[in-house]
């Protein structure tokens, strides 16, 4: 259904919305109030419909699990670097041993 002007003409960007960008600093507050108070307090004090307040916690919940999980990588990979070190390490002795007896041998 169009808006009709003052002198009959369709209005033009009648019944258009503009999105809302918030804040990474306002997501947060909301959360943090979601979690005090809840979400339906929050979503009627703050004017947000209850599905955005939603989907940010379950964003962040995303985020935060990936960030655990990369965290989890790289101690392992710390982890194996070391553990190569150590194997390079001997290797390199076990072929200077290995010329060494090769040498006495002969």
């Amino acid at each position: 259904m169009k808006k009709i002007g003052v002198k009959g003409k369709a209005v033009r960007g009648a019944g258009v919305r503009t999105r809302n960008q918030y804040t990474a600093e306002f997501k947060a507050s909301a959360l943090a109030r979601c979690t005090r108070e809840g979400v339906t307090v929050t979503a009627r004090d703050l004017d947000l419909p209850e599905s955005m307040l939603y989907a940010w916690r379950k964003k962040a919940e995303v985020s935060a699990s990936v960030s655990e999980s990369e965290r989890e990588q790289g101690a392992e990979i710390a982890r194996l670097k070391r553990a190569v070190s150590a194997l390079e390490e001997e290797n390199s002795f076990l072929k200077k041993a290995a010329a060494y007896f090769a040498k006495v041998s002969k």
